[in-house]
């Protein structure tokens, strides 16, 4: 074990034994049952039965969870503190943040949990990862980094919240801050919560709250935000010493269409090199809006290739919720 991993248990372990949340606190925080039929598109990637948690944040019954959870599911049932189980409706998933939206009639007695201000947070500040289940299942953890993060699923997230020591039942996790309010929704456990020189440490990355403020009117209206809409060219990609992998191609997707397949080395977008998955994805929305043509440059084993992939509009490509169309 690492120097810098032992400090940070030594700081974070007194914090996890010792952090008493109030059963008030906790009770806004749900488990989220999902069920997804079997021709979904991400049914072989992300399963047909998924659970996780999510956190009532209005008393009109509101709740935000992480969005790959209820992602063209068909149907989805909540349970509450005290074992009541109710349905729910999808309201919304976005895929710029990664957030989703479900509704349900809470309880009496059940109090929404207040959003507060991500933006505050700073590393080295103490927070508190929860899940549903109570005291039992909440921890103390420390904001260890706040940093971009690219995803390989054509993912950008600006100012990602990074703790540590990792909360396994992350999925939807609620981080909370001193004042009790909402800060952060679980999305990952990753191995590089933080990085230095003498080594790295595991932890969460979560969702920061200031991104689903910001698209909340949009998302309840219309089940998605309006402030834009990204091209989508259905790729999954990995960085690898600064090139850029195509790791898996649904053969549904634009890509696959256009000639893209696992094991491609990505050069060049419309002519510009790229240097990182962010970057590739940045080159790629700059084209402009779904149905943008996207040229790409390749490396197939000791092959260039000059392939043009026609994007479209993710949403078009899922398997709609019952509730939104």
């Amino acid at each position: 074990m690492n120097r810098i991993l032992y400090t940070f248990l030594a700081i974070v372990l007194p914090l996890t034994a010792t952090a008493q949340p109030s059963p008030a606190l906790l009770s806004s925080i749900v488990k989220i049952n999902a069920t997804v039929s079997e021709d979904a598109r991400t049914a072989s990637g992300l399963g047909t039965e998924r659970e996780g948690n999510g956190v009532l944040i209005d008393d009109d019954g509101l709740i935000v969870t992480i969005g790959y959870l209820i992602l063209e599911a068909s149907a989805v049932k909540v349970e509450f503190a005290g074992g009541v189980v109710k349905t729910a409706e999808i309201v919304a998933y976005d895929h710029d943040t990664g957030f989703g939206l479900i509704r349900t009639r809470p309880p009496p007695g059940v109090a929404s949990l207040d959003l507060g201000r991500s933006g505050d947070l700073e590393p080295g500040q103490q927070v508190l990862v929860a899940g549903f289940g109570g005291q039992n299942e909440a921890m103390g953890a420390l904001v260890v980094d706040r940093r971009e993060f690219a995803g390989y699923w054509e993912y950008l997230l600006k100012n990602a919240i990074f703790v540590s020591p990792p909360y396994p039942r992350f999925g939807g996790a609620a981080l909370i801050d001193g004042r009790g309010e909402l800060v952060g929704i679980g999305s990952l456990i990753v191995p590089n919560a933080l990085e230095r020189d003498d080594g790295i440490v595991p932890g969460n990355m979560f969702v920061p709250i200031d991104a689903l403020k910001a698209a909340l009117a949009d998302l309840i209206a219309h089940g998605r935000s309006l402030r834009r809409n990204r091209p989508w060219i259905g790729l999954q990609s990995e960085a690898v010493r600064g090139r850029i992998f195509v790791a898996r191609v649904p053969k549904s997707g634009p890509a696959w269409a256009a000639g893209i397949r696992p094991g491609d080395l990505v050069l060049s977008v419309a002519g510009k090199p790229v240097e990182s998955l962010a970057d590739f994805y940045r080159k790629i929305w700059a084209l402009g809006e779904p149905g943008v043509v996207v040229p790409l440059r390749i490396l197939r084993g000791e092959t260039l290739r000059d392939l043009d992939i026609r994007s479209i509009d993710r949403s078009d490509w899922l398997k709609p919720s019952p509730n939104r169309s």
